[in-house]
């Protein structure tokens, strides 16, 4: 019986601390998204963590390796408008 009690104890939920938690974690992620947004505006997206270049069309930053299996580099800039590379 004071077992369960102790259980039941356990999950009471201190809301003050609840909602310092949820304040803390909605500032780490609106940083990673103000992050994120001023990325994307230099950054292509197809472009991956390794500078992979990931787009399924041809574009004129694309560096090929002799791997033929292996992704292409992406030899673009992050400071210039990506986008006028593409082949439409």
């Amino acid at each position: 019986m004071a077992e369960e009690q102790a259980r039941n104890e356990n999950r009471e939920v201190d809301s003050e601390k609840a909602r310092v938690s949820m304040d803390r974690l909605f500032d780490i992620y609106r940083d990673i998204a103000e992050t994120a947004d001023e990325v994307m505006q230099t950054r292509c997206p197809y472009k991956d963590a390794s500078s992979r270049c990931t787009a399924k069309f041809g574009c004129r930053n694309q560096f090929f390796t002799s791997d033929p299996t292996a992704l292409p580099a992406c030899a673009g800039s992050d400071q210039i408008d990506y986008r006028d590379a593409w082949d439409t």
